[in-house]
Order: C-alpha cells, then structure tokens, then sequence
C-alpha cells in the first residue's frame, strides 16, 4: 500500500469531517432548521475517502440523495454545504437545490441526484464524454444496494462494458433499500457476482475498511485510465442512523445496529493509526478539535447567511451555447 501515515492522518481527518458534518445536519433537521428529509453517510465514511483520494482533478462523480459524504471526501466547502441544505443563497446550487440535488465543479464534475439508480446513466454519461474527448479522466458512479435492481444498473453496465468506458460502478451496500434488506430483494449472492455477467471485474470489499476500499478502487481507476473499460465494486457497509431522520427504523434490531458500530470506520482507522502508523492520542485529539471547529463554524454560517432574493427565482434555468447561466 502507498499510504504514508501523513496520508492515513488526512484520511481520518475527512472521516471525522464527514460524520460531524452530518451528525450536525441531522440535529438541525430534527430543529426543523433544514426542510426535507436528510439522509445520512454515518457508517459509511471510508467509501467516499477511500475513493476521493483516488481521483484527479477533472474526473467526474455522480452521487446519490445519501451524498453529502461524497462531497466532503472530495473537498467541498463545509459553509456552502450547509447553506446548501438549508435553502440559503450562498449554498452550492444557491439555495435551489438542496441537499439531494446539490453539485460542484472543482475540482472535477460532482453532482447529486434525489432518484435512485440515477445516478448510473449519469455516471455513464461522463464516462462516455471522457471517451469521446479521448482523456484518461475517470467517473464514478456511486448506487446503492436498492438501486442493483433498477434498469438503469443493467443498462448502463451493459454500456459501459460494451464500450470500455472509463467508469467505476461503486455500490455502497449498507444493507437495506430504506426497510428492504438485501437479502430480500437480491437475486445473486453478491451485487458484484453481476460483473461476470458483463465481462468486467465484479469486486467484493468490507466497505468499512478504509485501506480495503482504497487498493481496490486504486485499481479499478488504473485500469479505467488504461482504457480496459469499467469495474463493478461492491463495499459491504452499514448505515448506523436511520433511512432518513425520523425513521422509527422497526425493520432491525438495536443488536444489529450496535453489531455494526463496533464495526465503524472511523474508530478502525483510528486504531490502525495508533497502533501501527504511531500517532498520538495527541495528534488525533488536535486534528478532532480541528474539525469540530470547522463544522461548528461553518453551521453557524449557514444559518445566518441570507435567503435567495426573489427576483432570481427564474435564474439559473438554461444554459446558453457559450455557457454561461442565464
């Protein structure tokens, strides 16, 4: 593995980002300070760092309504997130979008979409124009366990493949499609057992492993810039709060839920750092402290940034052939 502990440390610090932003987000949503439902990353923080730390800039990513990790691990803006999902004119999309529809284009393309399974002919469609444009950028496609069994999946798989597009095909199975568990709803054993069925490599990894996550997705996006075509990877997780916040969650027991914490990301990571990367009690507590700050600070921002001005309710609709936003 190419990780120095320097990497792992910067690693551990967008983790901890990831989970304070929306621990955060939700209490704000149970305020009724953020409208809407929200849906959290919490659990599933090593997919979405292990993955930014594998792309360059101008690479591409296409997200889900559970995005706001994705996002975060690819540098976003903690203060323009939250003003984002709370409506508030400064946000990413100026308050229009939302946390489930929010986007950025720095340092590559990242957008999130509230219908699931969409975010696989979007994927696709950024493979497609790195194809086209013949550049050795990538594009993620992140889906989740409910969204293997769309038509969108198959399609665009099937695409993908056929083409030897540059796409990463990235199921964060977190178990259930909101009270659905897979076992349930899955015909194969596996989500990534599909890949053979489109001649690409059909990955299986303990998505709570950071390092796990990271060499296999390493390798996935190697063979996408070679112009071997795509990957299937499939990162066994578990989201640790409910569906969206208010879910009363009666479909798992707390001993599952409590099962799967002493399985958490973060506090694996932190061991590793510990024991075999020698950081300090200190070294984490500060960079904790760092966080804290920063997410704080930033959700502080949001709530007394101004709303969107009603005359620009119509702005930001078309695309004029120079690009610029009308």
């Amino acid at each position: 593995m190419d990780l120095t502990k320097n990497d792992v440390l910067k690693m551990y610090e967008t983790m901890l980002k990831i989970r304070r932003f929306e621990e955060t987000a939700a209490q704000m949503t149970r305020e009724g300070i953020i409208y809407g439902s929200f849906h959290t990353y919490v659990g599933e923080e090593a997919i979405a760092t292990a993955v930014a730390a594998n792309l360059r800039e101008g690479d591409a990513v296409a997200s889900t309504h559970r995005g706001n990790g994705h996002f975060i691990a690819w540098g976003a803006d903690l203060k323009r997130m939250f003003a984002e999902c709370l409506g508030k004119g400064n946000g990413y999309c100026k308050g229009k979008g939302g946390k489930m529809h929010m986007a950025m284009t720095e340092p590559g393309v990242i957008s999130a979409n509230g219908i699931v399974g969409a975010g696989l002919p979007l994927g696709t469609g950024f493979g497609l124009h790195f194809k086209i444009r013949k550049s050795d950028h990538v594009a993620i496609s992140y889906f989740g366990d409910g969204a293997a069994n769309q038509g969108a999946f198959h399609e665009c798989v099937n695409m993908a493949a056929a083409w030897k597009l540059p796409v990463v095909y990235i199921c964060e199975n977190n178990q259930y499609a909101i009270s659905t568990p897979v076992s349930q709803s899955l015909s194969a054993e596996n989500v990534a057992d599909r890949g053979v069925g489109y001649g690409i490599p059909g990955i299986l990894v303990d998505g709570n492993d950071l390092f796990a996550v990271y060499e296999v997705v390493q390798e996935a996006i190697k063979r996408a810039r070679a112009g071997e075509g795509p990957s299937l990877i499939e990162c066994l997780t578990y989201r640790q709060r409910g569906h969206h916040e208010g879910d009363i969650q009666n479909y798992r027991t707390e001993e599952e839920v409590e099962y799967w914490k002493g399985k958490d990301p973060i506090l694996r990571v932190k061991k590793t750092l510990l024991e075999t990367m020698e950081a300090s009690e200190e070294e984490l507590k500060a960079i904790e402290e760092k966080v804290e700050k920063e997410v704080q600070e930033a959700a502080e921002y949001a709530k007394n940034s101004p709303w969107p001005a009603p005359e620009t309710l119509m702005e930001d609709l078309y695309v004029k052939e120079d690009g610029v936003v009308l």
